[in-house]
């Protein structure tokens, strides 16, 4: 790790101090809401009251009217097995009624659809939120067989390929102040092969490795750039199959070429 970055995660907890130092005002109620919203976006399963109270290290009595406000105005769902609390898509809904994504999405969307039916493969594109990367919209490939992301995926961006991406592609200001926010969960070790792989995707010009989840399936992702940095990644999950019009090289040819165009049209929508 640079030395630069190195010292850029030695001084993240301090930074942080000193800024909750500095806040001069204070809503407790609100707080504590948003913990409770926060707590449940890093987490991949439902909890129950009485683990968001654990979690958060705040008494039932503390957080149950917070939670009835949140369920009542549709932040959270309970799941219908019952398992505990959710988030809802309304987060998310709300995100994506924003100028930059709507702007986004229009010049993604049609280029993404004749990219699915040009190589007979799903894609979807991705944007940083925080330390995580977030699907916002995918195409479905034409045929019947394929493998697709949901919409609203969601994982920390050191673990997937359009995070990787998304990173990659940034000004080294940018790489320097993300890995100081990964660096209070990620281990050093990891981080390494983290920032490793980046450097590496850079130096290539688009990330391509074998699918965590499905065999068969190579995940390539490459970045929608826009005053120089990542605004997005458009990535494809690659089925490897006969039926397919397009190989693995023509795949990342098209894919990349895609992501030049939406860049070029997002830049017509400003």
């Amino acid at each position: 790790m640079p030395t630069e970055m190195q010292n850029a995660v030695t001084a993240a907890p301090a930074v942080a101090d000193l800024a909750d130092a500095e806040r001069r005002y204070r809503a407790p109620a609100l707080e504590k809401g948003l913990d409770i919203l926060e707590l449940l976006a890093s987490n991949d399963q439902p909890m129950t009251a009485s683990h968001i109270s654990t979690a958060l290290d705040r008494s039932m009595s503390e957080l149950f009217r917070m939670i009835q406000v949140l369920e009542y105005k549709g932040y959270i769902v309970l799941r219908s097995s019952g398992e505990g609390y959710e988030l809802s898509n309304k987060l998310f809904t709300l995100g994506m009624s924003r100028a930059p994504v709507r702007n986004l999405l229009e010049a993604a969307l049609p280029v993404m659809r004749d990219l699915s039916d040009a190589t007979g493969q799903s894609c979807h594109i991705a944007v940083a939120s925080e330390t995580q990367m977030v699907v916002i919209a995918r195409i479905e490939n034409p045929g019947y067989l394929g493998f697709s992301v949901r919409p609203g995926y969601r994982r920390q961006l050191n673990e997937a390929s359009s995070g990787v991406t998304l990173f990659a592609f940034q000004p080294e200001a940018v790489r320097q102040a993300w890995a100081a926010r990964f660096a209070l969960t990620v281990g050093k070790a990891a981080m390494k092969t983290f920032l490793a792989r980046a450097d590496a995707t850079r130096a290539r010009g688009y990330e391509r490795a074998a699918s965590d989840f499905v065999p068969g399936v190579t995940d390539i992702s490459t970045p929608v750039i826009s005053n120089e940095a990542a605004v997005a990644a458009l990535t494809m999950p690659y089925l490897n199959s006969s039926a397919a019009p397009t190989d693995l090289d023509q795949a990342i040819t098209a894919l990349r070429a895609a992501a030049e165009r939406i860049a070029e049209d997002l830049v017509a929508t400003l």
